[in-house]
């Protein structure tokens, strides 16, 4: 029982150490910060540190207390770290995109981007529409600059028209915009696509409004499996 307290104990310090290392400089801007109050590099490193802490208890076992300290600071640090680098990357992404149309969404360790369809392709059409270019050149910029995560591009349509239809359409979409970054310098082995057609919509599809906002194109950026984050 002293062990398992003491345990809790050390975890707990070193979340919040490691937590409280690495403040984002962007939470003064209200970009990247929990409605709490606590900054989203402060939430990853924290819970990264109490997995971390149990994780190396159970792994040391001679000395648990050690293994605890040992694993909470090592996986701590590396959450923290991404979460920093996803808190800048985040706020260059609302400032290049400010304007164009494109929504940015942080949920957790991603970050999501929205492209509605009245600024990406036209009606049945996988060519790029001229009001789309801009964007894509700023996001281009971006990624080129923000090089540590993975890009996946996903399209989606209404569900007018057969499904086959709507899922060739949609890979056709997705296909575009990485070609496109592509040929603006993005490493193209960051760069995954993908056709969703009418799936996830995100509005109803019984009238136009509804339909527009489901023909979309969305760009998902995770961290890269193994990399360090500094």
């Amino acid at each position: 029982m002293f062990t398992s307290r003491r345990l809790i104990i050390v975890a707990t310090a070193v979340a919040m150490l490691s937590g409280c290392a690495t403040p984002s400089p962007y939470d003064s801007q209200g970009q990247a910060q929990q409605s709490t109050g606590m900054s989203k590099t402060a939430k990853y490193g924290g819970l990264g540190a109490l997995a971390g802490a149990i994780a190396g208890a159970a792994i040391n076992h001679d000395n648990r207390g050690k293994g605890a300290l040992i694993g909470a600071a090592a996986v701590g640090a590396a959450a923290a770290g991404y979460g920093y680098y996803a808190d800048k990357q985040e706020a260059a992404l609302r400032e290049s995109m400010a304007n164009t149309g494109v929504e940015v969404q942080r949920q957790g360790d991603q970050i999501k981007l929205i492209m509605p369809g009245n600024i990406t392709f036209g009606t049945d059409s996988s060519d790029i529409a001229p009001s789309f270019y801009s964007p894509l050149n700023n996001l281009a910029n971006s990624f080129k600059q923000f090089n540590q995560n993975t890009i996946e591009i996903v399209g989606y349509t209404d569900s007018t028209g057969s499904r086959q239809h709507n899922m060739d359409l949609s890979q056709r979409r997705a296909q575009a915009v990485s070609t496109y970054l592509t040929s603006q310098g993005v490493d193209s082995s960051r760069l995954s696509v993908r056709g969703a057609g009418p799936d996830q919509p995100v509005a109803s599809n019984a009238d136009a409004n509804g339909r527009a906002q489901n023909r979309r194109v969305e760009v998902n950026l995770k961290p890269i499996p193994g990399q360090q984050y500094q």
